[in-house]
């Protein structure tokens, strides 16, 4: 009997983690250890966007990034002066290091000045994207 009560709580204890990993993962949000950082064409390898650029950490094992990639690149050919960079996280380990980043996909929204304005990791929604342009701009 107390395995089963066991096994009830290991398993009630996972649905709750569960649950809230998947709440998490998408929402594009502040993150207050970004403030002052600066990105530019030197780390990007490409030119920042004229009002915003979306960059993208990804790897190659990584599903979500596929569809990642389409939305950004959705997004980026909707909204004008916005770009989006992909960056292969495992050949830029100095870059992702020193950004923090954890788990890809991670997203970063930069301003037009190269400014990271937010962050989003794992697969984001495109009206959040879209909603986080609006305050790089």
């Amino acid at each position: 009997m107390s395995g089963l009560v066991v096994c009830l709580a290991v398993l009630a204890a996972a649905s709750g983690y569960g649950l809230l990993h998947r709440r998490r993962s998408g929402r594009v949000r502040v993150r207050g250890r970004d403030g002052g950082k600066r990105l530019g064409a030197a780390e990007l390898g490409e030119r920042l966007g004229e009002r915003a650029t979306l960059v993208q950490f990804s790897s190659a094992f990584c599903a979500p990034c596929r569809a990642t990639r389409r939305v950004l690149t959705e997004v980026a050919g909707l909204v004008p002066g916005v770009s989006h960079v992909e960056i292969d996280a495992e050949d830029h380990l100095d870059l992702v290091r020193e950004l923090d980043i954890l788990k890809t996909p991670t997203v970063l929204v930069l301003d037009a000045e190269g400014r990271i304005v937010r962050r989003a990791t794992g697969q984001p929604r495109k009206a959040d994207v879209i909603a986080a342009l609006g305050e790089a701009v």
